[in-house]
């Protein structure tokens, strides 16, 4: 263990409020077990494992009953270990994988059958160089008969030449943590009107996860004042989540206070509802 990073609190506070029944938290992700799922040859970092069973029972602590798992990139594109926990969840537990630009449509087949709804493409300087915008473009054509969703996760700065080439992907694309977008310089920004400006285009719909990311000061005032934005602007089309166990990141959030946040965020049982209910539904298909 003292190589490794623990990433998550182990004992986050109780949410001050009740979510809705089938609620669903749209972005995690599972750090191993190592010993049965290794990590990727060139990670960035090395993680303490944050297995499917440390993730079931934080969301049985939070009220939580549906989820997404996203890939992790310390994983690569061995998708194995949220395969598991996705078979492990009886069907309140979706996927979103990584794989490479020319993945084989065999593989494509094989990852929704076992419960992946997407494919996430990272355009972020700190998990090294991917697949070029038009690579994943071209892979989009692949995905759409298939049923099959684009996610990117790009550094705020890059919405600017981002936006036109995802405007002309064949599938949906969601965008993760609010464009990564700094949420100290507020919403006159250049980089959060882009933003706004992209979401204006029915075929994007955004994660107003990472409130903690964008504003690192508890209890994320600024973070989900955008959030809030973006959910009245764009009620169809947002997602929420923890993000948990919340790697890469500048401290460890509480996942209690992360779910306060919600009451700023969706200030209406409508809002709440259509965020962590009636949209994920939608989107990803869970089972009924």
């Amino acid at each position: 263990m003292s190589n490794t990073l623990l990433t998550y609190n182990p004992a986050p506070s109780k949410p001050q409020f009740s979510l809705p029944p089938g609620a669903c938290d749209s972005h995690v992700h599972v750090f191993g077990p190592a010993i049965r799922f290794p990590f990727a040859q060139g990670r960035n970092f090395t993680p303490a494992d944050a297995p499917k069973e440390k993730l079931f029972a934080l969301h049985e602590y939070l009220g939580i009953s549906r989820c997404v798992i996203v890939q992790s990139a310390v994983h690569g594109f061995d998708n194995s270990a949220t395969e598991d926990a996705i078979s492990a969840g009886g069907g309140n537990y979706l996927g979103v994988a990584l794989v490479p630009h020319d993945v084989p449509d065999e593989e494509l087949q094989r990852l929704k059958s076992a419960g992946f709804r997407g494919v996430r493409f990272n355009f972020m300087p700190h998990l090294g160089e991917g697949a070029t915008p038009p690579q994943v473009i071209a892979l989009t054509h692949r995905l759409k008969p298939l049923g099959m969703h684009l996610q990117v996760h790009f550094a705020s700065s890059l919405i600017h030449e981002l936006a036109p080439i995802l405007k002309t992907s064949a599938v949906p694309v969601v965008i993760d943590h609010m464009g990564r977008v700094d949420a100290t310089l507020g919403p006159d920004h250049a980089d959060f009107r882009a933003l706004c400006t992209l979401m204006e285009d029915p075929l994007f719909y955004i994660k107003v996860s990472g409130a903690d990311r964008i504003d690192a000061t508890p209890p994320y005032d600024l973070g989900a004042a955008l959030a809030r934005q973006l959910v009245q602007a764009f009620p169809d089309r947002c997602f929420w989540g923890t993000d948990w166990p919340h790697p890469n990141h500048t401290h460890i959030p509480d996942d209690g206070v992360l779910v306060d946040t919600l009451q700023r965020i969706a200030h209406t049982p409508e809002l709440l509802h259509k965020l962590l209910v009636s949209n994920p539904q939608n989107f990803y298909r869970f089972e009924a």
